[in-house]
């Protein structure tokens, strides 16, 4: 028998690591904004604000803070973040502003740039920062852009968010239809066993 139990401090550990990350997209993404950078809020901050739109109690949290822009506006966005407190750093080709000058690359907004590959193995470039729509905080990745990215990269923690979408009924099989044959067969791999 597990007498183990979580406590009442861990649970409020669990509530402030949400609330940080949070806090850290929307200062990120408003310093940006008052920049007029242009950006686009993805990965799985965006699948949670998508999912949020039709059912708040499936939205899963992420520790990632990840962004898209346009490598001509780096210079941009470095005076931009810098001026929120952001540190930009580049290392093991992955760019990302860390929060503070003694932040971990964990505590950081990473940066996928608009228009080219994440990996050079991927089929597709990412997508451009004007395939975006304002929420009401921030700019977030188009739907069906979020689920191409998603569906290209398709690493398990995708393939969960893609199963989010098909959970709370953002994906059907009709988008089976609108995507590159590589990536429907993806998605309906997906759609066959969502629940593995």
């Amino acid at each position: 028998m597990n007498t183990h139990v979580v406590s009442a401090a861990a649970l409020e550990r669990i509530t402030l690591s949400v609330h940080i990350i949070r806090e850290r997209l929307f200062r990120a993404t408003r310093a940006l904004e008052v920049a007029s950078v242009p950006y686009a809020v993805i990965g799985g901050n965006a699948v949670a604000a998508w999912v949020g739109e039709v059912d708040l109690t499936a939205v899963r949290y992420t520790q990632d803070v990840d962004i898209l822009l346009r490598r001509t506006d780096l210079d941009a966005a470095k005076e931009a973040m810098a001026a929120a407190g952001f540190v930009y750093r580049h290392a093991a080709s992955i760019d990302m502003f860390l929060d503070g000058p003694t932040a971990k690359d964990r505590d950081a907004v990473h940066v996928i740039f608009a228009g080219e590959k994440v990996r050079q193995e991927y089929a597709l470039p990412a997508p451009d920062v004007d395939q975006s729509s304002m929420s009401e905080s921030y700019r977030v990745l188009s739907l069906d852009a979020l689920v191409t990215m998603k569906l290209t990269s398709y690493r398990r923690k995708d393939q969960v968010h893609i199963l989010d979408f098909i959970h709370v009924g953002l994906l059907n099989q009709s988008w089976t239809e609108r995507l590159p044959p590589d990536l429907a067969a993806r998605l309906q791999e997906l759609l066959d066993d969502p629940d593995g």
